[in-house]
C-alpha cells in the first residue's frame, strides 16, 4: 500500500508541474499549436523548431518545447495520459518508448511518415520511429589528459589510475546513461554465465572511481571545461557539437566497441494538436531535414542518405552487440537496484 501511494504521490506531482516555468502554459495553449516534450538539447533542436516555423508559417510562434531529461519526458507523458498536454515525445531510447507502447501512450503517425523510416527501426506496430542512431563512447579533456592516457577499452575505466578522474552524468533521469548502464550489466552478465550480479559488481567498481554524478549535461559539459576531472562517457554527437563551440572534449571509441542507440520520435496518444504533431514529424523526416542534421549537428539518421557525412568516416566506428530487447524487460529493474545499492557507494 505504502508503494501505491508513493506512486500515486510521484503521479500527481509530476502533473502539478508548471509548464510555464519552462516557457510553456499549455492550460492556454492558442488553437493550431504544437507542444513538444523533448530531450534534445537546445542547440541541435532549436535549429529544427526555426526552420519547421519558416516552412509552415501557420505555427509560428505557437511551437511550445519542455526540454528535460529523456526519462523526465516518458513519465511526466504517463502522468498526463488521462489529459495529455504534449503533442510529440520527441527524443529517447527505443527502452522508453517501449515502455510508452506498453502503457498506450502512442498514437501511429501517418504512413507516409513511417515509410521513411527503414522497417528495423521502427517500434511495434510502428507507434514510434526512430530517427537517429547515438553512439556511446569515451569523452575526455585534451587540455587534462593526453591520448595515450585515455582508456582504450571498457574494463580500463575500472583501473586504480583513473580513481576521481571520471564525471557520469546522473544515471536515473538520462535514457543516454541507463542505456549504457544496462548495457554493461547485459555485457557483464554474458561473460559470467547470465549473472546479473556480474555487471552490478562492474558498475561498483566504476563508482569507486567515479568522482561525481552531474545533475544535467549542461552541468556534465561545465565541469569538464573547469577541468574538475577529465574524463566521461556520454554520446558522440554532444560531444561533437560542444567541441565545435569550442570546449575541450573529445571522443575516443572503446576497442571492443560503442553500445549503438536508437533515439526515437513519437506521436502523443490523445494529444490536443494532432494535425500540428503529423505536420512536425513530416519536416523533421524529411531527407532533407536529416541531411543537414546529419552535416551540422553529427546526428547518424535512420532516413537514408545519399551521401555519408565526411566526419564519420574518420571516427571508425565499431558497434557493441547488445540485447536491447533482453534490456528493455529488464531495464527498470537493474537501474533501481544501481540507483539504490550501488550509486555513490564506491
Amino acid at each position: 500500500m505504502r508503494r501505491r501511494a508513493l506512486a500515486s504521490a510521484a503521479a500527481a506531482a509530476l502533473l502539478a508541474l508548471p509548464l510555464s516555468g519552462c516557457g510553456l502554459n499549455a492550460m492556454s495553449a492558442p488553437s493550431e499549436s504544437l507542444t513538444i516534450y523533448a530531450s534534445r538539447p537546445d542547440d541541435i533542436g532549436g535549429g529544427v523548431l526555426k526552420d519547421f516555423e519558416k516552412a509552415h508559417p501557420e505555427y509560428a510562434g505557437k511551437v511550445r518545447v519542455l526540454t528535460i531529461g529523456a526519462q523526465e519526458v516518458l513519465e511526466r507523458i504517463r502522468a498526463e495520459s488521462r489529459s495529455p498536454q504534449a503533442d510529440v515525445w520527441w527524443g529517447g531510447t527505443s527502452q522508453q518508448f517501449d515502455q510508452g507502447v506498453d502503457a498506450g501512450l502512442l498514437a501511429r503517425p501517418p504512413r507516409d511518415v513511417v515509410e521513411r523510416v527503414p522497417a528495423k527501426y521502427r517500434g511495434e506496430r510502428d507507434l514510434w520511429l526512430g530517427e537517429m542512431r547515438m553512439a556511446q563512447l569515451f569523452v575526455y579533456n585534451d587540455r587534462m589528459m593526453r591520448a595515450r592516457d585515455v582508456p582504450r577499452d571498457w574494463d580500463d575505466l575500472l583501473e586504480p589510475a583513473y580513481r576521481n578522474k571520471i564525471l557520469i552524468r546522473d544515471v536515473a533521469a538520462s535514457g543516454t546513461m541507463r542505456s549504457v548502464w544496462t548495457a554493461m550489466i547485459d555485457r557483464e552478465a554474458k561473460k559470467k554465465g547470465g549473472s546479473v550480479g556480474a555487471g552490478y559488481d562492474w558498475l561498483k567498481r566504476l563508482d569507486a572511481n567515479t568522482k561525481e554524478y552531474t545533475a544535467s549535461p549542461t552541468d556534465l559539459y561545465l565541469r569538464l571545461q573547469r577541468e574538475e576531472a577529465p574524463l566521461s562517457v556520454w554520446n558522440l554527437q554532444d560531444i561533437l557539437v560542444q567541441r565545435a563551440k569550442g570546449i575541450a572534449m573529445k571522443p575516443r571509441v572503446p576497442a571492443s566497441g560503442a553500445p549503438m542507440l536508437l533515439d526515437g520520435v513519437g506521436k502523443v496518444k490523445g494529444g490536443p494538436n494532432g494535425k500540428a504533431a503529423d505536420a512536425f514529424l513530416r519536416f523533421l523526416l524529411r531527407q532533407d531535414t536529416q541531411r543537414r542534421l546529419a552535416q551540422e549537428t553529427y546526428q547518424l539518421p535512420t532516413v537514408p542518405l545519399e551521401k555519408e557525412p565526411k566526419w564519420l568516416a574518420s571516427l571508425h566506428l565499431k558497434e557493441m552487440p547488445v540485447d536491447w530487447r533482453r534490456i528493455s524487460r529488464h531495464e527498470t529493474k537493474w537501474i533501481t537496484h544501481w540507483s539504490e545499492h550501488i550509486k555513490g557507494r564506491g
